[in-house]
């Protein structure tokens, strides 16, 4: 084994040097520091023992005096330390003076070099002061005594302090050197070493004893280097210089004596280091300088030259190497005499100092080492040095830095084989090109002809993948993993990209080779908008073969919501893909769908959007882990040094994902070289660049190649190429550089000459080019085309050509690295991505064996890009400088709600991986690191502070005590528009509602994002200029400063002034960029703050911007099509649009002197979009209106000018007297509203105060056209208000009645309580002993079905013959009544009960038998309407009507003609009826309980908190103008309800539709995810409820069942609904989603009650509209259970401008309206088919029982009713009538006989009444049936947008969702009630064609098959695949000797026949292929009738299973 070995000179890097023992306390380093402070103390000199020593023993003067001195001295040292430094470094300053200067009485050399190394450059007069001060001090003491003092403190110390490596003893006996590695050898004992390195070169006088076998040559060199020590020995021995030791005497001469300066110069400054006393030494060292100074060098590197057997020297030289680091240092010795014997062969003379070691240099390479040791961990326990490998790494650097040799500092770092040149001009350092690395063992190429299909289609062209795609193929074609891939530019990683799309493709592709293209999106983030344009065409040219569609998406290209599902692929930039995930969170087009997302250049995160792909990143790991969705993300990066951390920041794993290749892998190796000119003079500067320039290209040009120059600014690119052949023709070289004549020269030079680009035209001939975005797209694409034919030999261009063009060059050259930022309104450094890219360039890969990239830089530059461009910084992250504004984005979005999220969300950031490594960097002390080592603290600590800030600038509400976030509307916009969080201070603090325009523009001015912007000198003139001529506001703050820069800027912008400066030119764009975005937000922080004028001032500010054209300006300035001329001659003219509008287009032409303009000015005119408005207004109630709008465009379409969507407006309705907005909305009038001149209805709700105002405007603004607006004012004059409403009924405090009240045991048995509630207590002798009718009135959840029982027991008891009728306003709630009262009321109480619906018709007999009917409105209004004739109509004795307050709802006026009737039948057979109506709390129940003839004491209408179990009500309100963004960012909000209101109990959630339930269950399953239990909301045995959910049908009901989640909906199979009901009711789920219609259907409580959105969309009128109130109501009604409950809790969610409304309506009854106007036409006809009305009169008459005319009178100006006087009120009824009389008689349905009084029915009228059809259908059927119809002429007039249900439902096609099953299970329930109607109307005209059609289309309804199929097809389970076995069945087929039919069997009638009854026939038939029905056929001996034919042995079982169920 051999010996461990230390090298001392590299102890400061070991851990080899004595522990402390830290046993004691681990870590803690402060204790440890003030130990060695106090051991320190006591041992060395310290300023309290000089401060004794001055002032003990001394007379008093003298103490004074030396007082005086020593502060002098301190505050000289201050001077020296510098200001800022802590009293302790000052004083251990003054202590290092004191020692230099006691013995001293002028400033020497010496003192001031030992000054220079201590404290860096200084100031001599402080010298100077602190040698007085010392000199004065020593004054006071005897001299001897002085110098006692100071050798006394230094002997202590040395006796304490043991040298390093004192105490190691080395024994030769156990270990044997290795004669490898040789150790000059010293014959010292060890106390005399010092483990300095000059001591150890000294020594050498040491090797002369020992060998003996030397040549004399050897001994000489070691003779001259010993001369230096002896002599220092002589003259300390002479008892100089006390202060210095041997060792630092040397070392200090030594430097002097290896500097440049001549003898003389030097001999002078010995003299001043040495003194008089050492003028021989002085002249023996200059007599041998030459060979002191040449035998030390040699002796430095020629450690080979070690005499054989001599012992190496130990002690302070321990290094511990590993084997193969010793194979390492043997390489690297053998190396460097390689160079040695080089460097002495050539005659370069600087090429021979390349390896030289001086002191300096070795100082330097220590202080360097010093420096990286500070970032490092300053405590790490057992380092292990053994680097992890990764498989997939392949860092030559990585394995380069193991080399001990490499530990020196960053010269050594730099590759190997690298050549410097220095001259007076420039510092130039040449890397040479890498070897390729060596094809590995295993290393396969992929060739494109083995991938499948879909690879080769997309490679075409293409042998084979390259080495690095070949290494990455089988992890990114094959796998899921996440990736990270750093390797060179022009590697080849744009087709790694290409091969995860392929295989996110693949993942979508179905047997049959098609693409799901909706299942998933891909998404391609590219830094900058040049690089998404050219990945865009890329990918689309690739992968248009497969059809997948890729789009840009940025800010210059934006796609409408269509566009983007319609696309597979989107090239975004990290900014916009921010905000579109900030934004649609939960769109489901959208984020939710991406599949996989391509991060491009990911070393950008160092860089000021580093933060933007640190929040994309984080974003989408969070929604991967909280949906568990798959989203594969791959990073493609340029080399970067720490990969590994990026690695952990994408979630990859290093094994498997993790790519790394250095510049080895370059397609073309590439050589770099780095110039860094000298001199800091500007002007020399450029000529200097220039000139480097200009000798590197004619070097390439020379050697026969082309060459790149790119510069920084467009104007450059002709300034340098004139320069560079200015300088050629002075040279006499330009014939290198002109062009070769080829043989299509010619034709070039013709090209070139037609250019309009004059220095084009003049440089060609001379072999020069130009090329940057300025020019025009052809002269761009000429040059690059004249570059790659090799005529242009020198191509000057910009940065632009690098990103956006593949052009490469073999030899690149940049000059210059300063850019202009318009962001930072400054110069700034090139970025290392631009410099990659432009490298990228160098080297073309078929002609070149290598590339060459040159930077010309200056020279303070040179370093840094340097070490950029070999990778030796790590990257860093800059997240903390946007923490507030991304922190803001995620509480906006929902994702983040408080501080413990915030802290988690953290985690997922960039941040968080180098805060953890790296510490020191982000201001996090060690200490703080070990007791945090998750730094969860400082991560809090972030957040906390963020959120002080935000809470501050009310951009989130931040309650510090619970932790919570939330936002508010100023947040969210901030997030929206991205505006930065200083910018909304700025708002906040300048913001008014009184702003002008030119306050609004000053305001913007001063935004954070301009505030880099400087004003430069050069640029001033202009400016002014400008603010001159272009300005048409006062720009405030003027020229001078930077936000009146801007302002000017901007107006500048919006005039189209021409800008001549290119850096303003570049500013101008970046404020027109952004400006646009911050006056949107201040739009919107305007329309919420509800600021009318504002408002309007902003939104015309954002169109002046977007348009470039001011306000006053006239708005045909918008079309670009008329000219200046004719557009100056409107303005000049005053032609407003309004007046243009009226004139004809020659009028036009004639004023404007033009003719044919006149029509084009016309067009334009009406393409301007304009509308037109009509306002309704309805008082609700006294404080609230109803607004009816309708809004119809009145402008010409036209695609080019509107493109292919809508035009969006802005609506508000402003008070102008308070300047205040009531409402405000967005709505998009669609092309097709514009085409068709259809109406835009828009329905909302306002408040009003009384005195009432005299009148409000409604305001309708184009969202992006000026002049395009509308004002409708609302006048309140003739608003009569409703009557005020009566005061509720009070809860009387009684005591609870007992069950026994009702005195009959069967009636008791059916309760399970023993007491009514008190409601139940106070009604009860009124409709249990009374015959009054009833109207109650109470909150949901009161009790009131067991009111209505109370009256049905009366009647039982009463009227036993009679019948009872109960209504419910829906099938659901009809279905729950009847499963409840056929037990109850049938089985119990032997009282027949039946069900009267749409789905559920029973026969007469059934009817006439029923004791109670429970029925629908419709149906019961259906049945009634032929009272006279039904005699069970005439038997009911009580007609209960529950939730009769939906009166006022679409369904309403049923119900009203229901009791109308019923009172009117009352009065015809003098039978009383008795009305029970049963409603939530009213406002208007007086009315109503008029209308139903109750008096005082029928009416109960309590208030609405009078509930069993209190409600407590919570209403938040959402912003947002689409509606499923908007639902989608409620989930969050429903999770965290149910998690602080009901953890534990049941939870129902109500949203508008199917898709909602799905969508928001899985959202919640997502939340659930993240929290420790997910399955917290299941209370049942895991096993138990996967048997359940095996029994499920739904696939996304089996999934929500798992963790405890229901859904319930009309779509839901009905076993499926009934097992979900179960789990819920018995508390096995904790939340049920449900679609609102189950607030009414079924009775199940639950503690809270979320409901999400209070909009559904109306198929009618294709849009959102709110629910009704009462709905909501309902569903509020469900929360709180009787028996469990203390209180129940309510979430209302709902848009945010609508949440005063529900503030206002939800604790306040609202008033019920009717709405039988819009029906009246069709009930009158029912009347007058019945034969009720036989004149206008009777109509008259009929409409005063309503309960419309009841309100008609209370709130006249809801019905449009000009007063209540009687004349009014009859002029209003009588108009009401003759309108609907008419409809009817225009339908077909009546006449009105020649008196105009008298009216009759008709057939279609009675048709439409009987079957229950509106009038207008009817009279359509009379326009379009005619004789001989057939069956898809029928289907045309049946249906229209069900027109394709019904044809799948005939060709049972699989419906794409179950929405669609319920739509047709709606189409069918009608279709065959409308067919009969059809056939009435064809059997009325005798068309015998179209009824036999119409029948025909009734059985095809019913069987759910087309006419022309096979009648076998009604068979169940035989399929069209099954036909063949019954035509090719014949008699052959059986046995012989039975008889009967014959033939093939074609349908029915003949299956019957050949089964003859018997079932083994049909058996044999089928058994082949239908095994299923052929085993039960034979298991069950049961014929079954198919429509009347007889068909043996046909299973019932089979029946069941049929697909149509009807």
């Amino acid at each position: 084994m051999s010996p461990p070995r230390l090298t001392g000179a590299l102890r400061s890097f070991s851990n080899v040097s004595r522990k402390e023992d830290l046993s004691e306390q681990l870590f803690d380093l402060k204790d440890k520091r003030l130990k060695k402070q106090l051991l320190f103390a006591k041992e060395g000199l310290s300023w309290q023992k000089i401060s004794r020593f001055c002032t003990e023993h001394q007379d008093k003067s003298k103490v004074q005096a030396a007082r005086q001195e020593l502060k002098n001295l301190l505050h000289a040292a201050s001077l020296l330390v510098g200001a800022g430094q802590d009293q302790e470094a000052v004083e251990s300053a003054a202590v290092f003076l004191f020692e230099t200067f006691h013995n001293k009485d002028h400033v020497g050399t010496e003192a001031t070099r030992a000054i220079k190394q201590m404290f860096g450059p200084f100031p001599s007069s402080a010298a100077e002061t602190s040698c007085a001060c010392v000199a004065r001090l020593v004054a006071l003491f005897p001299e001897s005594r002085v110098q006692d003092f100071i050798r006394n403190q230094n002997r202590c110390l040395r006796h304490q302090r043991t040298t390093f490596g004192h105490n190691i003893t080395f024994s030769y006996d156990c270990y044997t050197l290795e004669p490898l590695v040789e150790l000059p050898s010293s014959g010292l004992h060890h106390d005399a070493l010092r483990g300095d390195l000059l001591n150890f070169f000294s020594n050498q006088h040491s090797w002369k004893k020992d060998s003996d076998g030397e040549s004399s040559e050897k001994s000489s060199i070691s003779e001259d280097a010993s001369v230096l020590r002896s002599e220092v020995e002589k003259y300390l021995k002479k008892g100089n210089m006390i202060s210095s030791s041997l060792e630092e005497l040397c070392s200090s001469l030594f430097e002097m004596l290896t500097s440049p300066r001549s003898d003389d110069e030097l001999q002078n400054e010995l003299f001043e280091l040495l003194g008089p006393d050492g003028l021989e030494t002085i002249s023996a060292l200059l007599k041998y300088r030459t060979s002191i100074v040449n035998s030390m060098r040699s002796s430095m590197y020629d450690r080979t030259a070690l005499p054989p057997g001599t012992k190496p020297a130990y002690g302070c030289q321990v290094t511990i190497l590993s084997e193969k680091e010793k194979q390492m240092l043997k390489m690297y010795r053998r190396e460097e005499k390689k160079e040695k014997k080089r460097g002495r062969g050539t005659d370069d003379p600087d090429s021979s100092d390349v390896l030289t070691l001086e002191p300096r240099e070795m100082r330097a390479q220590r202080e360097q080492a010093l420096l990286t040791a500070r970032t490092e961990p300053l405590l790490t326990r057992d380092r292990v040095y053994e680097r992890i490998r990764y498989p997939n790494v392949y860092d030559c650097y990585a394995e380069a830095t193991k080399a001990p040799a490499f530990v020196g500092g960053a010269r050594l770092l730099l590759p190997e084989g690298i050549r410097r040149e220095n001259n007076k001009m420039c510092e130039e350092v040449e890397i040479p090109p890498n070897d390729p690395m060596p094809v590995g063992f295993e290393e396969k190429p992929v060739y494109i002809s083995e991938l499948d299909e879909i690879g080769q289609l997309v490679f075409k062209g293409m042998k084979r993948l390259n080495r690095i795609q070949s290494i990455v193929f089988e992890t990114a074609y094959n796998s899921n993993e996440n990736l990270l891939i750093c390797a060179p530019t022009g590697a080849g990683k744009t087709n790694i990209a290409m091969l995860t799309v392929l295989h996110e493709i693949r993942q979508h592709l179905q047997p049959g080779g098609v693409i799901k293209k909706d299942e998933f999106k891909i998404v391609y983030v590219a830094p900058m908008k040049a690089l998404a344009a050219e990945m865009t065409n890329y990918f689309s040219k690739r992968l248009e073969p497969l059809g997948i569609t890729v789009k840009e998406l940025t800010g210059d290209m934006q796609l409408t919501k269509g566009e983007i599902l319609r696309t597979q692929m989107l090239v975004t930039t990290p900014e916009k893909w921010d905000v579109v995930t900030r934004k649609s969170v939960g769109d489901v087009s959208l984020s939710q769908i991406v599949r996989l997302l391509i991060l491009d250049e990911v070393h950008l995160l160092h860089e000021d959007r580093g933060p933007v792909l640190e929040s994309l990143v984080a974003r989408t790991i969070r929604q991967v882990e909280s949906t568990q969705s798959m989203i594969r993300i791959l990073g493609l990066s340029a080399t970067l040094p720490n990969y590994l951390d990026v690695a952990t920041f994408l979630h990859v794993n290093p094994y498997i994902g993790l790519f790394f290749f250095d510049g080895r892998f370059r397609p073309v190796p590439l050589g770099q070289t780095f110039v860094g000119i000298k001199t800091t003079n500007k002007i020399q500067q450029i000529h200097d660049m220039e000139e480097v320039c200009y000798n590197k290209v004619l070097e390439q040009v020379k050697a026969g190649h082309q060459v790149m120059v790119f510069v920084h600014a467009r104007n450059a690119t002709v300034r340098t190429a004139m320069a560079l052949i200015e300088m050629a023709k002075n040279h006499g070289e330009i014939c290198f550089f002109q062009p070769d004549q080829g043989s299509d020269y010619g034709q070039c030079e013709k090209q070139v000459q037609r250019s309009r680009n004059k220095q084009m035209k003049e440089m060609f001939p001379e072999g020069f080019g130009i090329h940057h975005a300025g020019m025009l797209r052809s002269d761009r694409s000429l040059m690059q085309s004249l570059f790659s034919k090799g005529y242009l030999k020198v191509l000057v261009c910009t940065a632009t050509l690098a990103w956006g063009v593949n052009l490469p060059a073999h030899a690149v050259i940049i000059k210059g690295t300063q850019i202009y930022d318009a962001k930072r309104g400054a110069f700034v450094d090139l970025g290392i991505l631009d410099v990659m890219q432009i490298f990228g360039r160098a080297g073309r890969p078929q002609f070149d064996k290598f590339g060459e990239g040159t930077i010309i830089t200056t020279h303070d530059k040179l370093s840094h890009y340097l070490t950029l461009l070999t990778q030796q910084n790590p990257i860093e992250s800059q997240y903390l400088s946007s923490l507030a504004d991304n922190l803001n984005a995620e509480i906006a979005l929902g994702t983040v709600t408080n501080v413990e999220e915030a802290v988690k969300w953290l985690s997922y950031t960039y941040l968080y991986v180098r805060m953890r490594a790296n510490p020191l960097a982000y201001g996090i002390n060690h200490k703080a690191c070990q007791m945090d080592p998750n730094l969860e603290l400082f991560r809090t600590e972030l957040v906390v502070e963020s959120g002080r800030r935000l809470d501050k600038a009310h951009m989130i509400r931040f309650e510090e005590r619970t932790g919570y976030f939330a936002s508010t509307d100023l947040g969210r916009t901030a997030s929206h528009f991205y505006i930065r969080y200083n910018t909304i201070e700025t708002f906040n603090e300048l913001f008014s509602s009184q702003n002008t325009e030119a306050d609004i523009l000053n305001i913007v001015s001063k935004a954070e994002e301009f505030e880099q912007l400087k004003v430069r000198e050069e640029e001033l003139e202009e400016l002014d200029q400008m603010q001159v001529n272009f300005c048409e506001l006062l720009a405030a703050g003027g020229v001078e400063n930077s936000y009146g820069k801007v302002n000017i800027l901007l107006q500048t912008y919006i005039s189209r002034g021409d800008v001549d400066s290119f850096s303003l030119i570049s500013d101008l764009s970046y404020v027109a960029q952004n400006a646009a975005r911050i006056m949107r937000a201040l739009f919107e922080i305007a329309l919420r703050k509800r600021w009318p004028a504002m408002t309007y001032r902003l939104l015309t500010l954002c169109k002046v911007i977007d348009k470039r054209l001011w306000g006053f300006a006239h708005p045909l300035r918008q079309f670009p099509n008329l000219s200046h001329i004719v557009l100056n001659r409107l303005e000049e003219k005053k032609l407003t649009v309004d007046k243009l509008k009226e004139m004809r287009k020659d009028e036009i032409g004639h004023m404007l002197h033009h003719v044919n303009i006149g029509l084009t000015v016309k067009q334009c005119v009406h393409q301007i979009p304009s509308i037109l408005m009509e306002a309704s207004i309805q008082p609700i109630t006294r404080t609230v209106l109803r607004v009816r709008l309708m809004v119809t465009p009145d402008f010409r379409w036209n695609d080019q000018v509107h493109g292919s969507v809508g035009e969006p407006w802005w609506l508000w309705v402003e008070d102008p007297i308070n300047d205040h907005i009531y409402h405000s909305e967005y709505f998009l009038l669609q092309k097709k509203q514009v085409v068709s001149k259809e109406p835009q209805h828009v329905v909302f709700t306002i408040p009003i105060f009384e005195p009432l105002p005299s009148q409000y405007y409604i305001r309708v603004v184009s969202d992006r056209w000026l002049g395009a607006e509308a004002v409708c004012i609302i006048n309140f004059q003739n608003l009569v208000l409703p009557e005020r409403h009566p005061p509720h009924t009070e809860l009387l405090d009684l005591q609870p009645l007992p069950v026994i009240a009702l005195r009959n045991p069967e009636y008791e048995s059916l309760y399970k309580f023993t007491h009514f509630n008190p409601i139940q207590t106070q009604i009860f002798h009124t409709l249990y002993h009374t015959d009054t009718n009833v109207l109650l009135g109470a909150p949901t959840g009161s009790g009131k079905t067991i009111a209505a029982e109370m009256a049905m027991f009366r009647v039982f008891n009463k009227y036993p013959s009679s019948k009872v009728v109960y209504i419910a306003p829906l099938k659901a709630l009809v279905r729950e009544r009847m499963e409840d009262w056929k037990i109850r009321i049938q089985e119990k109480l032997g009282k027949k009960v039946v069900e009267l619906t749409g789905d559920v018709t029973p026969d007469v007999r059934a009817i006439a038998q029923a004791d109670l009917i429970v029925t629908t409105p419709e149906k019961w209004d259906g049945v009634s309407r032929s009272w006279q004739n039904r005699s069970y109509v005439q038997k009911v004795a009580i007609l209960i009507i529950d939730e009769i307050h939906l009166l006022g709802e679409d369904r309403g006026p049923v119900l009203e003609v229901i009791v109308s009737r019923t009172n009117f039948i009352s009065s015809h057979t003098s039978k009383s009826v008795r009305v029970v109506g049963l409603s939530t709390a009213l406002a208007n129940a007086r009315d109503l309980a008029d209308w139903l003839g109750i008096k005082q004491v029928g009416l109960f209408n309590f208030r609405p908190s009078v509930r069993p179990v209190p409600l407590e009500v919570h209403i938040h309100g959402f912003p947002g103008q689409h509606y499923c963004p908007r639902m989608a960012s409620m989930n969050k909000p429903t999770f965290q309800a149910i998690r602080s209101h009901s953890p534990a109990k049941p939870v129902l959630i109500f949203v508008s539709s199917r898709r909602q339930t799905r969508l928001t269950a899985l959202d919640l399953i997502a939340y659930l995810a993240t929290e420790d239990n997910p399955k917290q909301w299941l209370h049942q045995d895991e096993r138990e409820i996967e048997d359940i959910i095996a029994t499920v049908r739904d696939s996304n009901l089996k999934l929500t069942l798992a963790f405890g989640i229901g859904l319930h909906h009309a779509g839901l199979h009905e076993r499926d609904r009934k097992t979900v009901e179960e789990l819920f009711v018995n508390c096995k789920i904790q939340v049920l989603v449900a679609t609102s219609t189950l607030a009414w259907g079924v009775n199940f409580p639950a503690h809270l009650v979320v409901v999400k959105g209070t909009e559904y969309y109306d198929g009618k009128s294709r849009r959102y509209v709110d629910y009704p109130i009462t709905d909501v109501l309902q569903m509020m009604g469900r929360a709180g259970r009787p028996q469990f409950d203390e209180q129940g809790k309510a979430v209302i969610l709902v848009h945010d401008i609508k949440k005063d409304f529900y503030k206002k309506f939800l604790y306040e009854p609202f008033p019920v309206e009717s709405s039988l106007l819009s029906v009246l036409s069709d009930h009158l006809n029912a009347e007058i088919a019945a034969g009720t009305i036989s004149s206008k009169q009777d109509a008259m008459d009929y409409i005063t029982w309503t309960y419309f005319f009841r309100r008609l009178v209370m709130n006249p100006s809801y019905y449009s009713l000009a007063d209540t006087s009687h004349e009014s009120i009859n002029k209003y009824l009588s108009n009401l009538v003759e309108q609907s009389l008419r409809d009817l008689e225009i339908s077909h349905c009546i006449e009105i006989k020649e008196d105009e009084r008298t009216v009759e029915p008709l057939t279609y009228g009675r048709i439409a009444s009987y079957y229950y059809l509106k009038h207008q259908s009817v009279g359509m059927f009379k326009e379009r049936l005619r004789a001989e119809l057939l069956i898809p002429e029928l289907l045309s007039i049946l249906t229209v947008s069900t027109h394709l249900l019904l044809q799948a439902h005939f060709s049972r096609a699989q419906l794409p969702c179950s929405d669609y099953s319920t739509d047709t299970k709606t189409v069918l329930d009608n279709a065959i009630r409308i067919c009969q109607a059809m056939l009435d109307v064809a059997a009325n005209e005798g068309w015998l064609v179209t009824a036999i059609s119409i029948c025909n289309l009734v059985q095809m309804v019913v069987q759910g098959r087309w006419l022309h199929d096979s009648s076998l097809l009604t068979l169940p389970h035989i399929e069209q695949q099954h036909l063949h076995l019954f035509r090719k069945w014949t008699k052959k087929n059986r046995r012989g000797d039975e008889e009967g039919f014959s033939g093939t069997i074609q349908g029915l009638p003949e299956l019957i026949a050949a089964c003859n009854g018997n079932e083994s026939v049909f058996t044999a038939m089928v058994s082949s292929e239908i095994h299923s029905i052929s085993r039960l056929c034979v298991a069950t001996q049961v014929s079954t009738t198919v429509f009347g034919l007889h068909i043996p042995n046909m299973p019932d079982c089979v029946l069941e299973v049929k697909p149509v169920e009807l």
